[in-house]
């Protein structure tokens, strides 16, 4: 049974480091884009449906990615050195903007697309190019000379820098430029130990099993533990996707790559993720924590898991937000349909690049007509004790 869940609130974002604060570029983690299944045995990647991802061409070159609410760069500038790479998207002037930069690796891995393979991207919306991996800002913990990039296979690594063919080496290492949409900002703290066995991930929003599971187990093995798993008085957890994965992987730290202070490791471990190799379907992907690499094997082998839930909110204010409207010319046909409407409730309607369209108690009686055609995002925020359902009719 694939489960839809409906997640609250939804404030991700990417990190520069897992230290005491952690800046925020992205305000949601995207799903893998993995929508087939590969097993009878529920709890793999495609069971579960939460953010998928959704892009939208600005017909200039650039792309806004309506998930993490970053703006990328369509075609990629191509191979070059690690360090001409930076250069050319401080000097980037495209769409009309001149604040592009070199994604980090966090940011990198969320738009790749795991339901495909060489190139593990949306072909519809990226436009192709021969790059066998690009180049992310950061480097290995304790060699600068080698830099994390993400490949077309749909992994990220380390790599020395020199692999490129610009710096002397075969393979083809080229650029994509990013630009933050809306001012990033900065969370105090990336992890909260909850004291009940769990962790609270600040930035994502999820919830993580404080002690990983000390045995190993198969890839099918691990599905059904997370599924059966009762931890902190709570049953709905789950088995992370390679994204989710990841996204704990901390790229100042090896063996292991996760942040010791809060996780109970045990040493260095290889951890299973749900997300089957599109390609290979008799191979998963994991997360071998000695630097932080995804990779895959088959799914017979036993590795270690750690499992997760999905987001919840402790400020007693309840959120939802469509992940996309399409606009015909306006976003919505006729009229916004509330359930279980309380009278609390407040609206935030903003387009594609964030800008505020409206704002108020009163979305109901407002009249967008005057919108072009697009995607549009409605945040609605009912402070007392219901959720807030919104159909499109």
């Amino acid at each position: 049974m694939r489960k839809a869940i409906l997640v609250i609130p939804s404030f991700l974002m990417a990190i520069t480091a897992f230290s005491q604060s952690v800046i925020k570029t992205m305000m949601r983690l995207p799903d893998t884009g993995v929508t087939t299944g590969y097993t009878t045995t529920f709890g793999e990647d495609n069971d579960y449906n939460i953010f998928p991802p959704f892009f939208t061409k600005n017909g200039n070159g650039t792309i806004t990615d309506t998930v993490t609410g970053l703006m990328w760069q369509q075609t990629d500038g191509g191979e070059m050195t690690i360090e001409n790479a930076i250069i050319y998207c401080n000097n980037l002037d495209l769409g009309g903007h001149s604040d592009w930069r070199l994604p980090n690796a966090l940011e990198a891995f969320s738009i790749l697309n795991h339901q495909n393979s060489n190139p593990a991207l949306d072909a519809s919306v990226f436009n192709s190019s021969l790059a066998e991996y690009w180049w992310t800002s950061d480097r290995q913990a304790n060699d600068n000379t080698k830099v994390w990039a993400t490949n077309s296979g749909g992994g990220i690594g380390n790599h020395p820098k020199i692999e490129t063919i610009s710096a002397g080496g075969i393979k083809r290492f080229h650029v994509r430029a990013v630009r933050d949409i809306t001012t990033p900002t900065v969370i105090p703290n990336h992890f909260t130990d909850n004291n009940n066995g769990t962790i609270t991930d600040n930035i994502t929003g999820l919830i993580w099993q404080k002690s990983p599971y000390t045995d190993t187990l198969s890839w099918e093995q691990a599905l059904t533990y997370a599924d059966t798993l009762s931890l902190a008085g709570t049953s709905d957890w789950r088995l992370p996707n390679i994204k989710e994965l990841q996204s704990i992987n901390d790229v100042t730290l090896i063996n292991p790559s996760l942040n010791t202070n809060f996780f109970i490791t045990g040493g260095t471990k290889k951890y299973w993720s749900s997300t089957s190799i599109t390609n290979q379907s008799t191979r998963a992907w994991y997360l071998n924590a000695q630097f932080g690499i995804t990779t895959y094997d088959a799914k017979t082998v036993k590795h270690n898991l750690i499992c997760v839930k999905g987001i919840q909110t402790t400020t007693g204010i309840k959120e939802t937000q469509l992940t996309s409207l399409s606009v015909f010319p306006n976003p919505f046909t006729s009229s916004i349909i509330l359930k279980n409407k309380t009278g609390n409730e407040s609206f935030e309607l903003t387009n594609g690049i964030g800008a505020i369209i409206y704002s108020g108690k009163f979305i109901e009686e407002q009249l967008f007509s005057f919108l072009p055609n697009g995607i549009y995002f409605l945040k609605v925020v009912d402070k007392s004790t219901s959720i807030i359902k919104l159909l499109k009719e």
